[in-house]
């Protein structure tokens, strides 16, 4: 069985975000954000997270490849494009990256997450990610932290 969860780190202090983590057993956290520097971030920025996660034992990689576009993410914020517009082009982005390519899931020996800004996962690259791997791999199960 693989397990794939997914977080965002929005309207979360770091003791939740790190406890949720934990409590799903997750071993590596996969960092799906275009941009991960920026101050906005808080805990949440690339080096400080990779150091936060560390002294907890979850590995860290970033996988910009896996996220949308600037001009997708710029056209959904400024809604110039619906959600299920948003939807398709992410998912036909999806299809010409091959993130099978990314993560070897059949090497995981405990559950990965994947990482986003966004508080919940309805309106998120992530859960379309997620979904994308459910789609392509045997025995996926998919949980939103």
């Amino acid at each position: 069985m693989i397990i794939i969860y997914t977080i965002g780190f929005s309207k979360k202090n770091l003791r939740q975000f790190i406890t949720r983590l934990k409590d799903a057993g997750v071993n590596k956290l996969i960092d799906v954000r275009l941009n991960n520097t920026s101050q906005l971030a808080g805990y949440a920025k690339k080096d400080d997270l990779e150091y936060i996660l560390s002294l907890v034992g979850i590995d860290y990689e970033h996988h910009p490849e896996l996220a949308p576009t600037e001009e997708l993410m710029k056209k959904f914020k400024k809604k110039q494009i619906t959600w299920q517009d948003y939807e398709e082009e992410y998912n036909n982005i999806l299809l010409q990256r091959d993130p099978l390519k990314s993560i070897d899931f059949e090497k995981q020996d405990s559950p990965v997450c994947l990482l986003c800004s966004e508080d919940k996962p309805e309106e998120c690259h992530r859960r379309l990610l997620a979904e994308y791997y459910s789609n392509l791999l045997p025995n996926v199960k998919i949980g939103h932290l």
